[in-house]
């Protein structure tokens, strides 16, 4: 039974139990009625709250900044996060309050697995370069943590576009890797934070455009050297969009 569903059933059954024990209220109010491998959240947030649950919910809805944006993973609920959380919540068909509540984070919690990856990537997927991804840019736990905010943008963008798969070809690399493929010395493939897409259900052009509205900084796609073949995503520290045969650019 996959981890989901399993944590799924467990949240059920401590439901039930709360209902035959006359404290189903108390059990039903609180946002960590189901409990998460990955990371549980024990209070709801709202805007102007702070504090690591706070980064925890920005890695989780960093998908879902307003257009050309990119969501600060930093503590601060703020007007960014608050606009975040509402896009989040209507994608998925709940109350659009901009408040992180019980609904929102039972939502991430079926949406994660216990290594805290979403539903539909993993970690292998963004490094097919080495086991410890180390010997990039930065140390190797700023890189995978870099990789785990990629990944929930992209699992942002295969909601936006139907739920059908994406097909990742290249994530991080370390030195090594980069030479052995010829990218650029200061490739954002160093630094984790970097995805190449191949073609599948959804054109190449359909996933930079998409990518607008998903937090990248980065898109580089058809028209733009050497990326016919791919789309490439990253967040980089400032926009730089260039995929001119898609009509994408800054």
């Amino acid at each position: 039974m996959p981890r989901r569903t399993v944590r799924t059933v467990l949240a059920l059954v401590m439901v039930a139990a709360a209902v035959l024990t006359g404290s189903a209220a108390v059990a039903a109010a609180g946002p960590a009625a189901a409990a998460d491998g990955c990371f549980t959240w024990n209070r709801d947030l709202a805007e102007g709250a702070s504090g690591d649950d706070v980064k925890e919910l920005q890695v989780r809805v960093s998908g879902y900044p307003a257009s050309g944006e990119v969501i600060a993973v930093d503590g601060e609920f703020g007007p960014a996060t608050k606009g975040a959380v509402t896009r989040f919540q209507q994608a998925y068909g709940l109350s659009a309050s901009g408040k992180a509540d019980a609904a929102t984070y039972n939502k991430i919690y079926e949406l994660q697995d216990d290594d805290c990856s979403p539903a539909h990537f993993d970690f292998g997927e963004l490094n097919n370069c080495n086991s410890d991804w180390s010997g990039g840019a930065v140390g190797a736990a700023e890189a995978k943590s870099n990789a785990l905010r990629t990944m929930w943008k992209l699992e942002a963008l295969r909601h936006a576009l139907g739920d059908q798969s994406i097909r990742v070809t290249s994530g991080f690399r370390s030195k090594a890797c980069n030479d052995q493929v010829g990218g650029a010395p200061s490739s954002r493939h160093l630094f984790g934070d970097a995805a190449d897409l191949g073609a599948g259900p959804h054109s190449l052009c359909t996933l930079a455009k998409e990518a607008r509205n998903r937090g990248f900084h980065g898109i580089l796609g058809p028209g733009y050297p050497g990326h016919d073949d791919h789309t490439h995503v990253d967040h980089r520290s400032s926009k730089y969009w260039d995929a001119p045969d898609c009509g994408v650019t800054s």
